[in-house]
């Protein structure tokens, strides 16, 4: 799991990874930065804040948002069902 704090973990709901799929976690919110680990298939993330970066089209549509999962740890919005096609987390700072 995903974790910051309990405290944080506890506040932050959990989405998961479009179904089949083992996500590429990149170091920064765009495909141009590195991979830092990739997600096993049926992983859920927490979404910290959210970022625009590079536009990417997944299964749930295309976009530039870039969700923040952990600290230096971006995924792609367009491979995360949020059930919105918009922000669903505080844009980061």
């Amino acid at each position: 799991m995903l974790l910051g704090t309990a405290s944080e973990a506890a506040a932050l709901p959990y989405y998961p990874v479009a179904p089949g799929v083992q996500l590429n976690v990149r170091s920064g919110p765009g495909t141009s930065y590195g991979i830092v680990r990739t997600l096993p298939v049926g992983a859920q993330v927490p979404i910290n804040c959210q970022t625009p970066g590079t536009t990417v089209t997944g299964p749930y549509g295309t976009s530039n948002i870039w969700d923040n999962i952990s600290n230096g740890q971006y995924v792609s919005d367009a491979y995360v069902k949020t059930g919105s096609d918009g922000y669903v987390a505080p844009r980061c700072s």
